[in-house]
């Protein structure tokens, strides 16, 4: 279900602003604007950490059985 709320417009010296309702907050300090038509879109700027954790939260589960032995190696002798 897409939110809808209408919001006014003012100055804020020689720029047009609009105040974020809060059910529209975005997380961060920075959003991308877009201008499509006569539609402005914002969307919240990502950082690179955010992308990766989010693309691995997308990926789908590994089904695999990985056969990994993971205790340490025997230590070995080492001439000094």
């Amino acid at each position: 279900m897409e939110l809808e709320r209408h919001v006014r417009i003012f100055k804020n010296g020689r720029n047009r602003a609009v105040r974020i309702p809060v059910e529209f907050d975005f997380p961060g300090d920075e959003v991308i604007m877009r201008k499509e038509g006569d539609k402005i879109t914002m969307e919240p700027v990502k950082t690179k950490g955010e992308s990766v954790i989010e693309w691995l939260r997308n990926q789908p589960p590994i089904e695999e059985d990985f056969d990994f032995d993971l205790r340490e190696p025997p230590a070995r002798d080492v001439d000094l």
